[in-house]
């Protein structure tokens, strides 16, 4: 597949803001490039000097981590980042459109919208699986990206390998997989095929299993072309050298981070355990997330009483297929017990 093809026109002459750190890349040096303040940061941390705007330190040691090339990844503030620049490389405004499968992630249609790009709806079977005839169906010409989120929010389950990898051989468009919750998953990560597939971008995040939600660092991986669009139409200075800084010291904590998930899944299934008791609850679906999607019989009643009880959860009863829905994402042994104890108490009067 030529990415040039599906590139937006204007993308494909833009020229990049080219900053000082393009133009010299070492890290010693009389540095009067940048127009920075030479005497230091009121800070006590070393603000004064701009990051490295391709992060190529935390790119090569993500490389090593998840066995990837450094030129196969883009970083990002956020993985919102990565959606918001796919859309605006590869989607004409008012002209061409982004597929996704409700109920799933907000801020791919929030994207396309802020784009002014259409966005076709193709909802997932009440099992929360891919409809994959109804998904067919409904590619156009005019279609550019195919977000999948797997494991799905707020569903949980992770898409079924056979159904993604026929899309991605049938599709003349960005197949998107959004990977959020995969280090909570059973199942292998998509980048293991990222070399087979030139339309293949899969989106992971530091916010979960890494614990890192308030850097606000998303990852992206694709072949090197597509990671080359994304660079030249980012920021310049898209991730700050904080976060930078952080994401190095966690990245040698791997071992921290697997142990951290193994804690979560044994709290997810005290939970799976415990809610199964209640007679408020109706369902409890499979996940492979850090969360867990929860049918109730009164869902409202009980989220409301729930947060009388400063016990807050997402209600998400108002989307596809989520009637009665409540998503509760798997916090500490004592948190996890604070709200069992909790509804215990709230089943009294539903």
């Amino acid at each position: 597949m030529k990415i040039e093809k599906l590139l937006r026109n204007n993308i494909k002459s833009f020229k990049a803001y080219s900053s000082a750190r393009d133009e010299y890349t070492g890290k010693e040096g009389v540095f009067l490039d940048a127009n920075e303040n030479a005497l230091g940061s009121v800070s006590q941390e070393k603000m004064n000097r701009y990051p490295d705007p391709y992060q190529r330190e935390v790119k090569n040691k993500l490389a090593e981590l998840k066995n990837v090339a450094p030129q196969n990844i883009f970083l990002g503030n956020g993985s919102d980042e990565a959606i918001d620049l796919l859309i605006r490389a590869f989607c004409e405004p008012r002209q061409e459109q982004v597929l996704t499968m409700p109920p799933t992630y907000g801020m791919y249609r929030v994207c396309a919208d802020l784009n002014d790009v259409g966005v076709t709806e193709v909802p997932l079977s009440p099992d929360f699986k891919i409809s994959l005839e109804a998904v067919e169906q409904s590619i156009s010409a005019k279609t550019k990206l195919i977000f999948i989120c797997s494991p799905n929010n707020p569903s949980g389950n992770v898409m079924a390998t056979d159904t993604v990898e026929r899309l991605l051989k049938s599709f003349q468009g960005l197949v998107v997989i959004d990977e959020a919750y995969q280090d909570f998953s059973r199942e292998a990560s998509w980048l293991k095929r990222l070399n087979d597939f030139d339309n293949l971008v899969v989106l992971q995040t530091f916010s979960k299993a890494w614990g890192m939600a308030g850097l606000r660092l998303g990852m992206a991986f694709a072949n090197e072309k597509i990671i080359q669009v994304l660079n030249t139409i980012k920021y310049p200075y898209n991730v700050n050298a904080h976060t930078q800084e952080q994401a190095l010291q966690v990245l040698e904590n791997e071992k921290l981070k697997k142990q951290m998930v193994d804690d979560i899944l044994g709290q997810r299934a005290f939970l799976i355990k415990k809610l199964n008791t209640l007679g408020c609850v109706k369902k409890v679906f499979p996940s492979d997330a850090n969360f867990l999607l929860v049918r109730f019989s009164q869902a409202k009643k009980v989220y409301k009483q729930l947060l009388e009880k400063q016990v807050i959860v997402r209600d998400r009863s108002g989307l596809i297929h989520c009637e009665n829905c409540l998503r509760i994402t798997v916090g500490t042994e004592t948190e996890n017990q604070k709200l069992i104890d909790a509804l215990k108490e709230v089943e009294k009067y539903i």
